[in-house]
C-alpha cells in the first residue's frame, strides 16, 4: 500500500522539509524557499488525490458524456487558482525583503527585530 502511494509521500516529506526551513531559519529568503516548499508540497497532494487511475481530463472527445470516465476537475482548478495567489504571496515577500535588506542591511530576523525596536525606543 505504501508503495502505490508516492505521490502522497512525496508531498508529506516536501512538506516537512519546506516546514523545517519556514521555522527553523532566521534568514528571511530561506523562510521564503520554505514557504514555497510546502505550497508546492501542497499541490502535488491534491494532484494526487484528484487523479484517478484510467479516467481521462474532462473533456468530452468522442461523445462519451459519462462521468465516470473522467476525473474530478475541481482539484486542478484550485491547484491552479493556488499557483497563482502562491506567486503573488512570494512576489510580495520577496519585494519586502528586498526592501527590509536595503534599510538594515541584513537577512536575519532576530537582526532586523533588534535594530526596530531600537529604533523605536
Amino acid at each position: 500500500m505504501m508503495l502505490r502511494n508516492y505521490e502522497e509521500i512525496a508531498a508529506m516529506v516536501l512538506f516537512g522539509i519546506g516546514f523545517t526551513l519556514l521555522l527553523l531559519n532566521k534568514n528571511m529568503i530561506k523562510k521564503i524557499i520554505g514557504f514555497s516548499l510546502t505550497d508546492s508540497a501542497v499541490f502535488l497532494f491534491l494532484g494526487a488525490k484528484g487523479y484517478i487511475a484510467g479516467r481521462k481530463a474532462p473533456i468530452v472527445t468522442d461523445g462519451v458524456t459519462a462521468a465516470e470516465a473522467y476525473i474530478n476537475p475541481i482539484p486542478a482548478g484550485l491547484i491552479l487558482t493556488g499557483i497563482v495567489v502562491s506567486v503573488a504571496c512570494s512576489a510580495v515577500m520577496l519585494a519586502l525583503t528586498v526592501r527590509l535588506y536595503r534599510r538594515y542591511h541584513t537577512l536575519d530576523i532576530d537582526e532586523i527585530t533588534a535594530r526596530v525596536r531600537k529604533e523605536n525606543q
